[in-house]
């Protein structure tokens, strides 16, 4: 089998996988407040590349982890992923009526529920973390993953992200302070995705951990620089989500600064750092070396 078939073979198993460990840890639509608990069903099931989980499912497998233990973990770099999602497209974000292929949360519930939705979905992540039996790790590597995954998640991380991204829409950015606002906004995610998975292994070694990180933020700039790009050259229906918003919000963006043939090169120049960065661990790593070819080459 080829690199590709393995890796497209690999990408359904963490998605199918994924989706199950979703259902199963999501409150019933069933149970009170039945409709806060059907936004959030609606807006986590059912779609996504399900980068996140992936990720995480990969890093095991490099690691050589049962991935049954990285379910809870998965799910919790989900719910923040969507929960931040919920949040990105309502009228005082980015105002988006689509997502993933379907009316965005606040248009198929209203702004209110969306709003509940997405508080629920980031406390549930920490819930998931702290109690999830499956995950098998002392209580020193489940604060670790909590304290990681909350770094990530706030000022430190996305939401501080988001909010350099607010602040410069209409404005001029040099590509250091473009690379720090999407280091926040959508590499920290990333990163933690990767991170989660390492600190399930017990004492992992800190140069494996330094390289496996290293990998990551690689890989986080490369996958907003391919979003970037996508958002120039591709369309709506293939996306899933409105095509050429961030320019006509006037956002800065990778080909914006670098012209759309710079950004695929500096796309390029990221996946082959990461690809380095993962040598020592061999052929374990496979995945998630196609996993960062795969980033630069999707088209949604």
């Amino acid at each position: 089998m080829t690199t590709d078939n393995r890796l497209k073979a690999f990408l359904t198993e963490c998605q199918e996988r994924a989706e199950s460990a979703l259902d199963q840890r999501l409150p019933s639509a069933n149970k009170l407040p039945q409709r806060l608990h059907e936004a959030m069903r609606y807006a986590v099931l059912g779609g996504g590349k399900r980068m996140r989980p992936t990720l995480a499912y990969a890093t095991g497998r490099a690691l050589g982890l049962d991935l049954g233990r990285l379910d809870g973990p998965a799910c919790a770099l989900e719910f923040i992923h969507v929960y931040s999602l919920i949040h990105d497209d309502l009228p005082a974000m980015d105002d988006d009526d689509l997502r993933r292929g379907k009316p965005t949360c606040h248009k198929a519930f209203d702004e209110a529920t969306a709003i509940l939705a997405g508080d629920g979905l980031q406390a549930l992540a920490f819930h998931v973390l702290a109690h999830d039996s499956a995950m098998a790790v002392s209580a020193e590597q489940r604060i670790a993953m909590i304290d990681t995954l909350a770094v990530a998640s706030g000022v430190a991380g996305m939401v501080g992200g988001q909010a350099i991204d607010l602040a410069a829409v209409g404005q001029s950015l040099t590509l250091p302070e473009l690379e720090n606002m999407h280091i926040h906004k959508t590499g920290a995610l990333i990163r933690a995705s990767v991170k989660l998975a390492a600190l399930a292994q017990s004492g992992i070694e800190a140069d494996t951990l330094q390289r496996l990180d290293h990998y990551a933020k690689c890989i986080g700039l490369s996958f907003q620089i391919q979003d970037d790009i996508l958002d120039e050259e591709s369309d709506t229906a293939t996306l899933g989500k409105t095509q050429g918003k961030d320019k006509d919000h006037n956002k800065p963006t990778y080909p914006a600064l670098l012209g759309l043939a710079g950004a695929k090169q500096k796309a390029r120049e990221m996946h082959e750092t990461a690809v380095a960065a993962l040598q020592p661990l061999g052929a374990a790593a496979d995945m998630l070396q196609a996993i960062s070819l795969y980033i630069i080459e999707r088209r949604h």
